[in-house]
């Protein structure tokens, strides 16, 4: 009977606290939510208007041409000799181009179709819907694929997919190792009454614990965005020269996403633990932050179209146009714009901490 007590007791305590039950329900509906948003995005196809060369003839043009439009976009095929069809795609004048070998159709068993593309989104899309159309009687002839996209431009593409997500899991990690115990800590251990019992302003302490927390997650993400930077390209088999492929602006701007965003999970995090009884409690409520972005922070490797609503979303944006300015573009007043909002959502976040501060029932549960 004394388990049966014991028993109840714990889910007593588990089913009469709130804060229990979100930290355990509030992980698998932030997946829920936010893996179907990407999914809806993700299945949202672009819409491209191709221009594609083509040299020869063939009906599989118009096979090719039905599952464009079924896709959304829309193709503009053009007669060309081979030379101007790839210096046309070289240029990137044209999505692609296409040769179909001399009476394609009427031979078809050993005949062959070669497919150029560029290095850009929309010319790897119509390559994907070719190639998908073509497949199709790859046993009946050959299919020659040739791509213009440099060495550089797939070592960009490579780093602007993978660097944002471990920037921000670095600086997450970072923000957690320092920021956790800023309030819950002085809690547990009594010191924060005394601090409040004074006539500091909360806004005042809520400041003095963010300011110099950041500076030191700054220090620590900075250090671990080094070690990858640099180590990236002798993971993708290249030399450092890669990184040379960005211009003195484009670093500029990204270390500007990259502190914007980095006082906003120090607040976050500030948020929680000030709102949190124990360490413990604080921990289980940061796991919750922690899946929220880092799911922000892989949508930069699924997903490459947003819309400008992106901006007013904090660390969101950050990722988004990191990955943008990795990718070769420079995306400036979205990338400041961006930088505001993340300072802006970083002050309420303050400001919210000097209310909780204020709170005899969240600092004493009175």
């Amino acid at each position: 009977m004394k388990l049966v007590a014991l028993i109840k007791k714990e889910f007593h305590r588990f089913f009469h606290d709130p804060r229990l039950i979100v930290t355990i329900l509030l992980p698998g509906i932030l997946i829920f939510l936010i893996y179907t948003l990407i999914g809806t995005v993700v299945n949202t196809q672009e819409k491209y208007e191709y221009k594609v060369y083509v040299a020869g003839e063939s009906v599989l043009t118009q096979a090719i041409e039905k599952a464009v439009e079924a896709s959304g976009s829309t193709v503009e095929w053009i007669p060309a000799d081979p030379e101007e069809g790839r210096n046309a795609v070289e240029k990137e004048s044209a999505t692609a181009f296409l040769a179909f070998s001399e009476n394609f159709d009427e031979t078809f068993l050993g005949g062959s179709v070669e497919i150029w593309r560029g290095s850009t989104e929309e010319s790897l899309s119509f390559y994907n819907l070719a190639v998908a159309v073509l497949q199709e009687g790859a046993m009946r002839f050959a299919i020659l694929s040739h791509s213009f996209e440099t060495e550089q431009d797939f070592a960009k593409t490579f780093i602007a997919g993978l660097l944002p997500f471990l920037v921000v899991t670095f600086v997450f990690s970072a923000c957690m190792s320092v920021t956790l115990e800023s309030v819950a800590g002085e809690k547990e251990r009594g010191t924060l009454s005394t601090i409040l019992a004074t006539s500091v302003k909360r806004s005042h302490i809520a400041l003095g614990k963010i300011i110099p927390l950041s500076c030191i997650s700054a220090i620590g993400a900075a250090s671990s965005f080094l070690g990858v930077v640099l180590s990236l390209p002798k993971l993708m088999g290249t030399d450092l020269s890669v990184l040379g492929g960005y211009g003195f602006g484009s670093y500029v701007i990204l270390f500007c996403l990259i502190l914007s965003f980095v006082p906003f999970i120090v607040s976050a995090i500030g948020a929680v633990s000030t709102l949190s009884r124990s360490v413990k409690e604080a921990s289980g409520y940061t796991s919750v932050v922690m899946i929220l972005v880092m799911l922000m922070s892989i949508v930069s490797m699924v997903v490459t179209q947003f819309g400008d609503w992106v901006i007013a979303v904090p660390v969101l944006n950050a990722v988004i146009y990191m990955g943008k300015l990795l990718g070769g573009e420079l995306p400036l007043w979205q990338s400041l714009v961006s930088v505001g909002v993340n300072l802006l959502y970083t002050g309420l976040l303050v400001w919210l901490i000097s209310k909780m501060l204020s709170s005899e029932r969240i600092m004493f549960g009175k």
